[in-house]
C-alpha cells in the first residue's frame, strides 16, 4: 500500500533551488510549503511565552540572548521527529504511543498534558483580555469570555482549511516584536557579545529562568499538535485511512523539513527580539521585577514610546489568537486518539462530538480558572512545572518510536536527528533536576 501511494503522487519536480526557476516562483513554492511547521513554531510564542521572555530580558538584560540559538536545533529536531512519525505511520502521536507502549503509559501523559494546557489557556486568555483593556479601555473581565467563545466557535464551525489559513496569516503579527526591538535602540555591541558568548549565572533565579525558557520553547502540546496537523494535511488531500497515509516521499519529507525549520527559526527569532526589547528598555532602566506581560507592556510605554508599547500589546493579543486554539486542539487530539474517538477539524460536530467536547471543555475550564482569579503567575508556574515533568519522558518515547524499524516500516529518522532528540531529552531533564536542586538547597 505504501508503494502504491508513492506511485500515485505527483513527480517531485525541480528542487526549490534549481537553476532556471524564477525567483518569484521559488518564493511562491516556499510559501506553499509552509504550513503545520510554521504554525506550530509560531504558536510556541504564546502570551505565556512572551511573559517568560520579558521576565528574562528585564531581570538579566541581554544575558539570556544566547539561549535562542542554543534552543533552535533542539526545538527543530523535536518537531521534525514528531512530523516524521505522523507522515510515515499515518497516525497521530497519542495513537502511536498507545500502540507501541500501551494505555498505562499513554493516559497519565494525556492527563498531565490536559492539565498543563488548560492552565496555560487560562493564563493566555487573561493576558489577551488584559492587553485589550489596556488599549481600548474597560475591564479585562469582559474580554476574557469574548475571546474564549470567539476562538471556540472558530474551531468548531470553520473548516480545517480556513483555520489553517487563518493561523498561518496570524503568524505575521509576531513581526511586531522585531520592529519593537529596533525601536528600543539597544546597544548593539553588547547585544552581539551576549548573543555569541553564553553567560551562565549559578543562581536559583537564573536557573529557574533558563528552565522556563526551555520549557516554553519545547512544550509537550507542540509535539501532539505537530503530529496531528500532519494527519490533517493528509486528510485534506483525500487520504482518509491509515493505509492511505502510510509512507512519505522524499519530496514530502524535504518540504516538511523546510517548513519545520522555518517555524523553529521564526519562533526563536521572536524569542530573541522580545528578550532584546525588554533588556534594552526595562533592564537598562532598573525595572528588573516584571511578573506579567501586561507589566512589561506598561513599563515599556514611558521608556520606549507609545508605538513600541502598542506593538508589544498587539503581539500579545495576536499570539493568543494563534496559540490558544493550538493548546485546546492538542488536548482534544491527544485524548480523542487515546480513547479511539473520531478526531479531526475536518469533521462536523455531529461526527466527532467527543473531540469537540474535549476542546470546548479545555476552553471553558481555562476560562473558569481565569474568572476564579487564579493568579496568572501561579498558573504559568504550575503549567511550567507540569511541562517540565512531562517533556523529558515523552521525548524518550518519541525518539524510541522514530528509531523503531518495525513501527516506521524501515524509514527511521537519521542518526543526527535521533542524536539531537536524545540530547534534547537530556537537556530538559538536567534543567528540571537543576531547578529542583536549587529549590531544595
Amino acid at each position: 500500500m505504501k508503494q502504491n501511494r508513492k506511485q500515485n503522487r505527483l513527480p517531485a519536480g525541480p528542487k526549490s533551488g534549481s537553476r532556471g526557476v524564477p525567483l518569484t516562483d521559488r518564493f511562491r513554492r516556499f510559501l506553499r510549503t509552509l504550513g503545520p511547521g510554521l504554525i506550530t513554531g509560531a504558536a510556541d510564542d504564546d502570551p505565556s511565552g512572551i511573559g517568560t521572555y520579558s521576565i528574562a530580558g528585564a531581570q538579566f538584560g541581554y544575558a539570556t540572548l544566547w539561549t535562542s540559538w542554543f534552543a533552535l536545533p533542539l526545538m527543530a529536531a523535536t518537531q521534525l521527529i514528531c512530523a516524521r512519525l505522523a507522515m510515515v505511520t499515518g497516525r497521530g502521536l497519542a495513537a502511536l504511543i498507545r500502540t507501541r507502549f500501551g494505555s498505562r503509559i499513554l493516559w497519565p501523559a494525556c492527563i498531565l498534558l490536559a492539565i498543563a494546557n488548560i492552565v496555560n489557556i487560562g493564563a493566555d486568555l487573561g493576558a489577551m483580555a488584559a492587553s485589550t483593556a489596556m488599549v481600548v479601555g474597560g475591564r479585562p473581565y469582559y474580554f476574557t469570555p469574548f475571546y474564549c467563545f470567539l476562538l471556540l466557535a472558530l474551531m468548531i464551525w470553520t473548516s480545517y482549511r480556513r483555520i489553517a489559513r487563518i493561523l498561518k496569516w496570524l503568524t505575521l503579527v509576531l513581526f511586531a516584536y522585531i520592529i519593537a526591538a529596533f525601536l528600543a535602540q539597544p546597544a548593539w555591541p553588547d547585544v552581539l557579545r551576549a548573543t555569541l558568548i553564553p553567560r551562565i549565572q549559578w543562581s536559583s533565579s537564573y536557573i529557574a529562568t533558563f528552565v522556563a525558557l526551555f520549557g516554553t520553547t519545547i512544550s509537550p502540546y507542540l509535539f501532539f499538535w505537530q503530529a496531528s496537523q500532519e494527519i490533517e494535511e493528509e486528510r485534506d488531500q483525500g487520504r482518509t485511512t491509515v493505509a492511505q497515509r502510510r509512507g512519505a516521499t522524499s519530496r514530502e519529507k524535504r518540504d516538511r523539513r523546510l517548513d519545520v525549520i522555518a517555524g523553529a527559526v521564526f519562533s526563536n527569532l521572536i524569542m530573541y527580539f522580545i528578550i532584546l526589547t525588554t533588556g534594552a528598555t526595562l533592564h537598562a532602566h532598573g525595572q528588573t521585577h516584571i511578573a506579567t506581560t501586561q507589566q512589561a507592556a506598561e513599563a515599556l510605554r514611558p521608556l520606549a514610546g507609545r508605538i513600541t508599547y502598542l506593538l508589544f500589546t498587539l503581539g500579545i493579543v495576536g499570539t493568543g489568537m494563534l496559540s490558544v486554539p493550538v493548546l485546546a486542539g492538542s488536548t482534544a487530539y491527544a485524548i480523542a486518539e487515546a480513547a479511539k474517538w473520531p478526531d479531526s477539524l475536518k469533521f462536523t460536530l455531529g461526527r466527532a462530538p467527543q473531540f469537540y467536547g474535549i476542546m470546548a471543555g479545555a476552553f471553558v475550564l481555562g476560562l473558569g480558572l481565569n474568572l476564579a482569579h487564579f493568579g496568572v503567575v501561579s498558573m504559568l508556574f504550575w503549567s511550567a512545572v507540569i511541562n517540565g515533568v512531562l517533556a523529558p519522558p515523552l521525548l524518550v518515547l518519541i525518539v524510541r518510536m522514530v528509531s523503531d524499524r518495525t513501527l516506521m516500516d524501515g524509514d527511521i529518522a537519521s542518526r543526527p536527528l535521533r542524536a539531537l532528540g536524545w540530547l534534547t531529552a537530556a537537556v530538559l531533564a538536567l534543567a528540571s533536576l537543576a531547578l529542583l536542586a536549587t529549590a531544595i538547597i
